[in-house]
């Protein structure tokens, strides 16, 4: 059984006419060790469905299942304890605290469980020493480089060991050299960790890295010519 189901998701947006109808019926399966890139041009969704997978935002109609949970059967706040624990996030911009040091920033997703451990202090230290910043420890974000920021926000997307990491362009505001360095850290970690790895982007040189490519065209997602898409529905 797959580890995550999204079945038939469709996504409408009020308008004064007509409702924008941006996904139409999607559907795709993953499993644990796995990881998908999602192409298209702006403007055609994907966002929209990183979110919806993300639980951050609700779909129209269909189904997402993650870690045998049916999400959005959960009460909000159970809800947002489940994305804390399940999902980790990297963005296009890195999200840091600018008044938090880099390990004060990494260690943010285990304050909602009450408070972070040692075990978390011990953890958060270990990602960022395989993220290269070991000695970046009480730097503020002002005092990074873009790519370092973007490690940090890395790390700290994975504090809590979640099943499914989302990235969302994660590349799109580096240069090419930094950009392929960030992308062979995300697949290093989803390797290590074995988490499954959705990433939205416009690069095919980072998309053709992944395991599976899909492209949403029309609002639904279709398989590449020649690649391994395993689509559903």
């Amino acid at each position: 059984m797959a580890d995550l189901s999204i079945q038939q998701i469709t996504k409408e947006f009020p308008t004064r006419g007509q409702p924008l109808v941006v996904l139409r019926g999607c559907s795709l399966e993953l499993s644990r060790g796995e990881s998908l890139a999602i192409l298209g041009p702006s403007g055609s969704g994907k966002s929209t469905l990183l979110q919806i997978v993300g639980t951050l935002d609700r779909p129209t109609s269909g189904e997402v299942m993650l870690a045998g949970q049916q999400p959005f059967s959960l009460s909000e706040r159970k809800l947002a304890a489940f994305r804390n624990q399940q999902i980790g996030f990297v963005f296009q911009d890195h999200h840091l605290l600018p008044q938090c040091s880099v390990l004060e920033n990494v260690l943010l997703p285990t304050l909602a469980g009450g408070g972070a451990t040692g075990e978390a202090f011990d953890r958060a230290r270990m990602l960022l020493d395989r993220v290269g910043l070991s000695e970046r420890l009480e730097h503020r974000p002002a005092e990074l480089s873009g790519g370092e920021r973007q490690r940090t926000a890395i790390a700290r997307a994975v504090i809590c060991q979640p099943v499914l990491l989302l990235a969302d362009e994660p590349t799109g505001n580096l240069d090419r050299s930094t950009a392929s360095v960030i992308g062979d850290l995300l697949l290093e970690l989803q390797r290590q960790e074995q988490t499954m790895l959705i990433v939205v982007t416009h690069s095919l040189e980072l998309a053709g890295r992944f395991q599976r490519q899909v492209e949403l065209d029309g609002g639904r997602l279709v398989g590449l010519p020649g690649r391994s898409a395993s689509l559903t529905g």
